[in-house]
């Protein structure tokens, strides 16, 4: 018999929405193994995410949904991930992208109809990235191209990592503007003709996010679907956090495993477990300190946005970035000393750590890149001292 799936939306706490969320996390962790196995798409948890509410839960309140904080949002997105990190990181970015666009000033007209189709529980999300370029936040131009034909936009180009594309509903094309140095955003649904999904992800980490590449061949859309100019300047998106909350997440099973193998652990070499050993113990108090670290960074500068006013969110640039940077690469030193307390069996395939692992090391190429962090870093402080 299916368990039922409790509906997020009609819980009236955050106490009780995080319990709900837990509770769907250990359904991700059974299916873990055999989706990384079998490098398939987590089509079943993103339809339980789906089905719960959570996926609207990051709508304006204007627009009929719950409007949940940041800092809500990163202990939401930690507790997916602690069962399963690809599902974590894939709804990640819908549930950012669901709260950016108001922060962008998108016309309202769009903003009704599209939230409408969000609170259905339709999935969006960015599609940025491209061969050419890399990361957008190397600030390459994008190959893809969008040029105006009578009246309607034709849009032609490829876009990699394109996170969750085989459930996507809704697809945000950056495309470079024909004739024009200028660079837009463009809405496109997926009902378009001229739309094609390659399945080339084959990376050995977060297998089940499906970030294919897409193609968008002569794909026509109406003149309003040019959503926004792109520029250097824009707001600062604070929604990014997700992402450290993923790997945190991932980091936080790893930690588990560990602790309780060390507690259940007892080689004839000893009396007790190996958890009574002092150099394991150093090794268990190291992962509780990062993971301390971790967990106040991500948190304080969450809440600090919660509660900042318009003007002084624009400062918190360097703060988000570096809760990434500290976050991820925080996480990635927890599922070592975790492997390292296990030992050889944690190498083991059927050992979940060894997908953490592999996991949580995606972070590293999630954007802010680390190299850039430092150098946005380095101006912030020069600047900071007269």
């Amino acid at each position: 018999m299916k368990k039922l799936i409790v509906n997020l939306v009609e819980l009236s706490t955050f106490e009780q929405r995080l319990e709900a969320l837990a509770s769907l996390s250990e359904r991700f962790k059974e299916r873990a193994a055999e989706i990384d196995e079998k490098g398939l798409f987590v089509y079943e948890n993103i339809a339980e995410l789906q089905e719960s509410g959570y996926t609207a839960l990051t709508i304006p309140k204007k627009y009929g949904g719950q409007e949940i904080s940041l800092y809500e949002l990163v202990r939401f997105q930690e507790v997916i991930a602690q069962g399963d990190g690809a599902t974590a990181l894939s709804i990640g970015w819908h549930m950012g992208t669901a709260r950016y666009m108001e922060e962008r000033s998108w016309k309202e007209e769009i903003l009704i109809e599209l939230y409408k189709k969000l609170q259905e529980g339709a999935l969006i999300n960015a599609a940025a990235s491209e061969p050419q370029t890399g990361s957008p936040t190397r600030g390459g131009k994008p190959q893809t191209n969008a040029e105006k034909v009578r009246g309607m936009w034709v849009v032609n180009g490829l876009k990699s990592f394109t996170t969750m594309s085989p459930v996507l509903d809704y697809f945000i094309v950056s495309a470079a503007i024909k004739n024009s140095d200028d660079v837009g955003n463009f809405l496109i649904s997926k009902e378009k003709k001229g739309i094609r999904i390659d399945e080339t992800w084959d990376s050995i980490a977060l297998k089940g996010t499906g970030s294919h590449h897409v193609y968008f061949e002569n794909v026509q859309i109406d003149e309003f679907c040019y959503v926004e100019e792109v520029k250097k300047n824009n707001k600062v998106y604070a929604w990014l956090l997700h992402i450290p909350a993923c790997y945190l997440g991932i980091a936080g099973a790893a930690q588990k495993e560990a602790v309780l193998f060390a507690k259940n652990y007892s080689p004839n070499s000893i009396n007790g477990t190996i958890s009574d050993l002092p150099n394991v113990r150093m090794k268990i108090g190291e992962m509780e300190l990062k993971m301390m670290q971790a967990k106040h960074f991500l948190y304080s500068v969450s809440k600090k946005w919660d509660e900042a006013n318009e003007k002084d969110k624009e400062l918190l640039q360097p703060e988000l970035n570096a809760v990434k940077l500290a976050v991820t690469n925080m996480a990635i030193e927890v599922v070592d000393l975790a492997m390292r307390i296990v030992g050889a069996q944690s190498l083991s395939a059927k050992s979940p750590l060894q997908r953490y692992y592999r996991d949580v090391r995606a972070g590293l190429h999630n954007p802010p890149m680390d190299d850039i962090t430092i150098q946005q870093l380095a101006i912030h402080s020069i600047n900071s001292f007269e």
